[in-house]
């Protein structure tokens, strides 16, 4: 055998090893359903089944859960087909969050399915940059549901949730409450106490200073802002907890919608400051909820 050949078969058979070791150590966590057809993890022709079987076989063997209930989960494992979207009911398994929905630009019969299906699974659900007509349009199938106009959330959410850490969320000025609220009440859904401090920009930074003792509370803080987006930089130089920053699209022509103060963020000199995209303060929300988790273990 020629050397070259004996190095891509080496690499070859290395490859299929590591492979195999993975599966196996996956296979832990895992049900690898030969029976089931579909498009896998691995395209094999055949898909991982992602769930806590564990604790589904105990609800039947209990009397919980019947056969026929048993049966129909695992049809829809690792995923829920409708066709036009693939429903992700194991997130919460994979990534400790359940799959949310990003309301704008979804056809509206599609977005009421989603919604009954993910709720009907959850009892819960959250969707972010939702207008007063998709809130209207999905009330009928969902009583429960909820709708805020400032942070454009629609959501129905299970009562009585256990808030827990500290997050804080400030704001420069008044104009920038939607994204901040955007973030605050995802933080508040995946289970984190929210702490609002607003309108405290660098224009008179005295009234930042002013909460200084609340700010040393928090296991995270966002900074939410327009303009020149310093407030994220004066922030992170004041609290010792990580720094999420927010650039808002609010200001004049040369904030060039947010990108003035995206850059600003990312150029920051301060330590201990990241930066998510203009206006996502759903992302701000996310990952303060990761740091607040953390700091609370």
């Amino acid at each position: 055998m020629k050397a070259g050949t004996r190095k891509v078969c080496g690499f070859l058979g290395n490859v299929h090893n590591c492979f195999w070791y993975l599966f196996y150590h996956i296979g832990k966590f895992v049900l690898y359903d030969k029976t089931l057809r579909g498009c896998g993890l691995f395209n094999l022709g055949e898909r991982l089944v992602f769930m806590d079987i564990r604790d589904m076989l105990h609800q039947v063997k209990s009397g919980e859960m019947d056969m026929d209930t048993a049966e129909k989960l695992l049809k829809d494992l690792p995923y829920e087909e409708l066709g036009y979207a693939k429903l992700d009911h194991h997130r919460k398994l994979r990534s400790g969050f359940g799959e949310t929905v990003f309301c704008q630009g979804k056809p509206d019969s599609y977005l009421v399915e989603i919604y009954k299906r993910l709720y009907e699974r959850d009892e819960e659900v959250f969707g972010t940059r939702a207008t007063k007509e998709q809130y209207e349009l999905i009330k009928p199938a969902i009583p429960q549901i909820t709708y805020d106009p400032i942070s454009r959330i629609l959501k129905a959410e299970k009562p009585g949730k256990e808030k827990k850490g500290w997050i804080s969320v400030c704001t420069g000025g008044t104009a920038d409450i939607p994204v901040a609220e955007e973030a605050a009440q995802t933080a508040e859904y995946f289970g984190c106490y929210v702490d609002r401090i607003y309108d405290v920009g660098v224009a008179g930074i005295h009234r930042l200073l002013s909460q200084r003792e609340r700010l040393t509370k928090a296991n995270c803080i966002i900074a939410a802002a327009g303009m020149e987006g310093a407030l994220g930089t004066v922030i992170a130089g004041l609290a010792e907890c990580p720094v999420v920053a927010v650039p808002t699209s609010v200001g004049y022509g040369a904030s060039f919608h947010g990108l003035s103060a995206l850059l600003t963020m990312l150029n920051s000199c301060a330590n201990g400051i990241s930066v998510v995209n203009i206006d996502n303060g759903y992302g701000a929300g996310y990952i303060a909820t990761q740091i607040n988790r953390i700091a609370e273990k």
